[in-house]
């Protein structure tokens, strides 16, 4: 996570450069599109839950153990409504890198794509 600690004339004026880029009309030929990563904690059950019955939800018990970490990727086209999720094992840069392969490939007929991405 990062933190903007003074929000100056020439911080003002990048975040207005981006901003422009999202309120272009849509181009297929020239897409937006976004790609952010968040690192998971895997959790599994401890115990199985109670089922549902009748005038009560199903229950599951908060005690869990703990799985290791995974890594998910997720992109996103904003302005015609295509996303993509990717799971990796981790997020190194090969795994990043595989990613944005994937996805200009799935581009790769587009004029020029525009990227946007934060870690």
């Amino acid at each position: 996570m990062w933190v903007v600690t003074d929000l100056d004339d020439d911080y003002i004026a990048n975040m207005e450069d981006v901003l422009e880029v999202y309120e272009r009309p849509y181009d297929p030929q020239q897409p937006l599109i976004c790609l952010d990563e968040k690192p998971i904690t895997l959790h599994a059950d401890v115990r199985p839950a109670t089922p549902a019955v009748p005038g009560r939800e199903t229950r599951r018990d908060n005690e869990y153990k703990r799985c290791g970490t995974a890594n998910v990727f997720c992109a996103v086209e904003p302005q015609a409504g295509r996303h993509f999720t990717f799971a990796t094992p981790d997020r190194s840069g090969f795994e990043f890198a595989r990613v944005a392969v994937t996805l200009a490939m799935a581009y790769r007929r587009r004029r020029r794509s525009i990227w946007c991405w934060t870690t």
